[in-house]
């Protein structure tokens, strides 16, 4: 039998989708968790917290691969250096990490906790990949959606975005983890550019809704590297197809279905 491959958020919006992915790949899953949850047909659970260590080495033994998925707004490098180490005391094959585009150019501290978590992966000794991606439309739609609920919208002028479908990202990081080590793989983003701006407008035309807006300058460094497009591709990388604009269709249209299926 195959050794298993161990997911890091594998219950998080990007592990939900790998998952099922590797399975139906003929690959044992094994999906790292803060709390566990049920086994299914050819997945299991372990418990583990990555920011403290505990549990860490008896997730990692006896996984052949290693789907580093789980992140949050700080603390990332912490978690990934437990990670590293445990996965380099039990010889795994390959370690495979999911970062940011702009990780290593905007200068903001969540950025910086991923740079510094990519190093760590890097530099573990185990061989590697890391897929650097854009935001995805999930989150975009959270951000424009917390944007709305304000009267007034304050919208940063020049912050562009290039949002990218994480069933994309999701079928990219199986293909990368069902492959050789790469290294630093070509980033991944979205197929188009657009304004802050240009995001909400998409998202209150959807919804039916009008928001007067507030143009505002982003301060500092962070903000004259977003000016700049740090957070952008540059060339080489590669784009997926899934605009904002059919990942609206499609998402808001769910609950107007599901609300007439309840009702017939």
């Amino acid at each position: 039998m195959n050794a298993p491959i161990l997911v890091t958020g594998g219950t998080g919006t990007l592990g939900r989708l790998v998952v099922p992915l590797l399975r139906d790949a003929g690959q044992p899953v094994r999906v790292l968790s803060r709390r566990g949850g049920r086994p299914a047909d050819g997945v299991e659970h372990v418990t583990a917290d990555l920011l403290s260590g505990a549990g860490v080495d008896p997730a990692v033994r006896g996984a052949g691969t290693v789907l580093h998925l789980a992140g949050g707004p700080k603390g990332d490098d912490v978690a990934t250096r437990h990670l590293v180490d445990a996965a380099r005391r039990a010889d795994v094959r390959h370690l495979v990490f999911i970062s940011v585009v702009g990780a290593d150019r905007v200068p903001l501290a969540w950025l910086r906790s991923k740079r510094d978590a990519e190093r760590a992966v890097a530099g573990s000794g185990v061989p590697w990949t890391t897929l650097r991606a854009a935001q995805f439309h999930d989150l975009t739609l959270t951000m424009v959606e917390k944007m709305a609920k304000l009267p007034v919208v304050p919208v940063p002028g020049g912050l562009r975005l290039q949002p990218v479908d994480a069933r994309e990202v999701a079928a990219r990081m199986v293909e990368l983890a069902l492959g050789a080590p790469a290294g630093l793989a070509p980033e991944l983003a979205g197929p188009r550019v657009y304004g802050l701006d240009e995001l909400l407008t998409g998202y209150l035309t959807a919804v039916g809704r009008r928001r007067l807006r507030l143009p505002v300058r982003l301060p500092g460094k962070a903000g004259r590297a977003y000016r700049n497009g740090d957070n952008l591709t540059g060339p080489g990388a590669t784009l997926g197809v899934r605009t904002w604009e059919a990942f609206l269709a499609e998402r808001l249209r769910q609950p107007a279905a599901e609300a007439r299926g309840r009702a017939a």
